[in-house]
């Protein structure tokens, strides 16, 4: 079952199209990466869901049904731009903020302590946000769109501003969300977190959907026969007709190597003749990185629209 489709999306800005027919599945209970350079369209996309604005063509469903007004209580969002009050003090926007979402001053107050202490941030809450760093203000931001128990729950780059400690902070929360129940989209640049995290993504490129999936899938499509060898000989000579070394060092009493197979070979006619050589340590085929993914993608395409 989907939780947000899309269909056809077309949205147009004077003379610059934004999102060209483009059509999404979002499943309930997943993480789902909505990557591309910037410009490509993904917060357009991500405003259209959220009904900030609306789709010149094509159409948004939620829950199994066209998308109504009334859902927006229903999505929580952190816009890559935030939105709050730099003169306020911290706890008295977050307060306002939940009772916009449907909560009453009570709910809102017990499920913020709640968070600003699970966050260690309660000596926060009666400062104003402008005495706050970008890394703080962003945890709390992050409470406030997350505070209402939001069935949809959209990240426009919700990494930014954040040090390595605080973005596995985030990174965890947003698996204990997905673990709940909830269903998240977000919008990143940062894709070591999307093999992570992400169950499906979408790469939106000059308007277009142009790669779309599931994480593991699509980094097994894209592999290209490089395995990394370790074995405990001094040097790896390559096998004619098995494969071609890319790169070996020397790590303490192993010899560590990429090598490529050649296509017409199988893995393991590959580790069997490994096997009749070498006295192997380990043996694993590298995947790309969903960085080399995202990379070849997007270069890829811009070679065939040149």
């Amino acid at each position: 079952m989907y939780l947000v489709e899309t269909e056809n999306i077309v949205k147009q800005f004077a003379n610059h199209r934004a999102l060209d027919d483009v059509s999404l599945k979002v499943g309930k209970g997943r993480i789902f990466g909505l990557l591309g350079p910037n410009g490509a369209g993904k917060t357009t996309l991500i405003r259209i869901i959220n009904r900030i604005t609306a789709p010149d063509e094509g159409s948004v469903s939620f829950d199994g049904r066209p998308s109504l007004p009334t859902d927006i209580f229903r999505i929580g969002y952190l816009p890559e731009e935030r939105g709050l009050y730099k003169k306020m003090k911290v706890g008295e926007q977050a307060i306002y903020f939940a009772r916009l979402k449907g909560l009453s001053a009570a709910e809102a107050r017990k499920r913020l302590t709640e968070w600003f202490e699970k966050f260690e941030i309660m000596s926060w809450w009666n400062k104003q946000l402008e005495e706050l760093s970008k890394g703080m203000q962003q945890k709390v931001q992050f409470i406030i769109t997350v505070v209402h128990q939001p069935d949809l729950l959209i990240f426009d780059e919700p990494f930014s501003g954040f040090d390595p400690i605080n973005a596995e902070l985030l990174k965890n929360e947003m698996l204990e969300l997905k673990k709940a129940g909830h269903t998240l989209i977000f919008s990143t640049h940062n894709m070591a977190s999307v093999e992570e995290i992400c169950d499906e993504i979408a790469l939106i490129n000059q308007a277009k959907v142009v790669l779309e999936g599931n994480v593991q899938d699509i980094r097994t499509r894209f592999k290209n026969n490089t395995f990394r060898l370790c074995v405990t000989e001094e040097h790896i000579e390559p096998l004619p007709g098995l494969f071609t070394l890319i790169s070996e060092e020397k790590t303490g009493i192993y010899t560590e190597a990429r090598i490529r197979k050649e296509s017409c070979i199988s893995n393991s006619d590959l580790l069997s003749a490994l096997a009749k050589q070498y006295n192997i340590h380990s043996f694993n085929e590298e995947l790309p990185s969903m960085n080399d993914v995202f990379i070849k993608t997007v270069t890829n395409q811009l070679k065939i629209e040149s």
